[in-house]
């Protein structure tokens, strides 16, 4: 099968007024093939630190997740939220270092971003629902809104999910937003892996998603060191999450769930994915995939074929 390219849709946003809020232009990733049940839609919600383009749809050797979705025969969609990627910047983003504030694009917010990828969805193609793949602190987002409109979500897939935990009280202040640097990112995706192991990540495509990476900020050559202007939403999402509480109420989702998790994910060890199950009481089906030799970054790792069957099995499933 020819792989598919990928086409952008711009959910249009509104500038703010003293009547309304600002509310951004997102943009939409979407991808299909000639197989491709436009019937079966899966949108993708990528994590607190990079857009789409350097997750589901990036590709290693040609190959990216969303083709290997298109394979199974689904449509493709992937959101960046405001902040990220090709969607809007906040405006605060716009000045030269972060400002004093309150954290940007937190799980509330982002859940309503959701909302209206999806019912943009439902209306180009025709679905029903849309099956939901969220990574990391988008399965915060993704949960949150998955409680408020269960009527448009079919199956959902956590990978990588943040739960609950208590492991820290407080926190320092955050402000809105924060630059991250590509040394920063890469530190943060290898420090799972086991003294003695292999890498996971290959250098040669960390080059490339690093490319990727700076372009989707059009003022990271700017600094020294490039940098990528990031939301600190998600930030303080799961510091909330480590000190008790949760974005959403896993009680109050009804879909048909799967957590996939990598062997040596410390965001998402054998407690949190229990806690999670135990917490998930009114879902139809559940179940808990580990897979080896991989962290919380296993989208981008050597393990990532082992990760798209996983997915395409639980969404295949009866």
């Amino acid at each position: 099968m020819a792989l598919a390219k990928n086409q952008t849709v711009i959910l249009p946003g509104t500038a703010a007024s003293a009547t309304e809020p600002w509310r951004p232009a997102l943009l939409l990733r979407k991808q299909t093939s000639d197989g491709a049940d436009r019937q079966s839609p899966v949108l993708y919600i990528h994590g607190a630190t990079f857009p789409s383009a350097n997750s589901m749809m990036f590709r290693f050797d040609g190959v990216s997740w969303a083709d290997a979705l298109n394979r199974s025969g689904r449509s493709v969609w992937a959101l960046d939220f405001a902040g990220f990627g090709g969607s809007e910047f906040y405006p605060q983003m716009a000045q030269s270092a972060p400002p004093a504030g309150e954290p940007l694009g937190r799980a509330p917010e982002a859940a309503v971003q959701i909302e209206r990828a999806v019912r943009a969805i439902v209306a180009e193609t025709g679905a029903a629902r849309v099956s939901i793949i969220a990574h990391s602190w988008g399965t915060m987002a993704a949960g949150l809104f998955a409680t408020k409109h269960p009527e448009l979500v079919d199956r959902i897939v956590f990978f990588g999910p943040l739960v609950r935990r208590e492991i820290v009280k407080g926190g320092p202040p955050l402000g809105p937003w924060r630059f991250l640097t590509v040394e920063e990112q890469h530190k943060r995706f290898v420090e799972d892996v086991p003294a003695g192991q292999p890498p996971v990540l290959l250098d040669r495509y960390f080059a490339d998603w690093t490319v990727l990476y700076l372009k989707s900020d059009p003022s990271s050559s700017t600094r020294t060191p490039q940098s990528v202007r990031t939301p600190n939403g998600p930030m303080a999402d799961i510091m909330a999450a480590w000190s008790g509480s949760l974005a959403y109420d896993p009680a109050l989702i009804k879909s048909s769930i799967a957590i996939v998790r990598g062997e040596w994910d410390s965001r998402c060890k054998d407690a949190d994915a229990a806690w999670l199950l135990a917490a998930l009481t009114s879902v139809p089906q559940k179940t808990d995939i580990k897979i080896a030799k991989a962290t919380h970054l296993m989208h981008l790792e050597e393990s990532r074929g082992d990760l798209y069957r996983a997915v395409v099995n639980f969404l295949d499933a009866n």
